[in-house]
């Protein structure tokens, strides 16, 4: 078996990812085409240990020329050209938000509903559209999907800390300058994000909605009961934080069923892209930084909570470039080559 392979936004930091992913996990590509804008055509990127790639213009591409094409271009782009993509036969891995509320196009978490997948094909009501959730419900989810089949949780709490990755390369080097500038008395100017970031914590991700909470708040909610269960209750917290790599959460749920703390912990490590690191002393646990270019999701700081009668505490870390974004769009391709969705070129 093998696929051709478009990858759509290649240049940027997530498009990267995907083929550094795409190449470490040997998939079964025949060809990988690098798309980028019309700017980009011509550049060179590197594909594994030794190939290069010429980036060819994502707006002249025809997409009928490939099998699976992964997104990161940006929200409006992939509404403009994904449709397209799939009525000619490609089936899209979208990594914006454009697709992931749409009744027709799945949402995918490999290791939490895989058999959702299916619903993309056009005889299923499709649009050979896949939608990759947010980078931050994606690793909750993975945490929490354990815990639901066993204890069925019926509301969470979390809290984030998101790296400034999750906002692009742009964002990335925002936090370097400031931080670099700060040490020579620079002064400091916002432009990528609301207030300075580095040295500091923002309490302020994407837009601000009607009822007080942010975008990025509402899609936690939202893609959890898409992905999970919609009768889990979820409140989300979203904070940015002078990180570049890697998302931490603070999870807080409740159960239907007793939860026993050591029952969980066993039962989360036995699960699927997760490692658990929790030991109660110093350097027990694992940070963001250390999660930077790892594939899991990470667990610690495991503890009931005394507060309700069924309550879990937890921290989740992971890297929001790879679990986050381009592992699991690699990883929904692969569940798609495994189930014999795509056609062969």
């Amino acid at each position: 078996m093998s696929y051709r392979v478009a990858v759509a936004g290649a240049t940027g930091a997530v498009g990267r990812e995907m083929l550094q992913t795409l190449a470490e996990r040997n998939f079964p590509a025949s060809q990988i085409i690098a798309l980028a804008s019309d700017k980009s055509a011509g550049r060179e990127l590197s594909y594994g240990e030794d190939h290069t790639l010429k980036v060819q213009p994502l707006s002249e591409f025809d997409f009928s020329k490939a099998d699976i094409a992964l997104f990161s271009a940006g929200g409006d782009i992939s509404k403009e050209i994904a449709p397209k993509a799939g009525a000619a036969g490609c089936i899209v891995i979208d990594n914006s938000s454009a697709f992931r509320m749409a009744d027709d196009v799945p949402l995918i978490v490999p290791e939490v509903n895989p058999d959702a997948v299916a619903d993309m094909l056009p005889e299923n009501g499709g649009r050979n559209i896949i939608a990759n959730p947010n980078c931050s419900t994606a690793q909750l989810v993975v945490a929490l999907q354990p815990l639901h089949a066993a204890f069925q949780v019926k509301r969470v709490v979390v809290a984030t800390y998101q790296a400034v990755s999750g906002a692009g390369r742009p964002a990335m080097d925002e936090l370097f300058n400031q931080t670099k500038g700060i040490f020579v008395n620079d002064e400091v100017r916002p432009e990528q994000f609301t207030k300075q970031i580095a040295f500091n914590a923002i309490p302020h991700i994407d837009v601000f909605l009607e009822d007080g909470f942010t975008k990025e708040e509402w899609k936690m909610r939202a893609e959890t009961k898409k992905i999970l269960d919609p009768s889990i209750e979820l409140v989300a917290h979203c904070v940015r934080i002078p990180v570049f790599i890697g998302h931490s959460e603070a999870v807080f749920i409740e159960t239907e069923k007793p939860i026993d703390e050591n029952q969980a912990r066993n039962l989360l490590r036995e699960s699927d892209g997760i490692s658990v690191i929790d030991y109660r002393e110093n350097e027990g646990y694992v940070t963001p930084l250390e999660s930077a270019g790892e594939d899991a999701v990470y667990i610690s700081r495991l503890r009931a909570d005394p507060t309700v009668p069924n309550g879990l505490v937890f921290w989740c870390v992971s890297d929001n470039l790879r679990k986050g974004a381009a592992l699991n769009s690699v990883q929904i391709a692969e569940l798609v080559v495994a189930r014999g969705l795509a056609r062969q070129g």
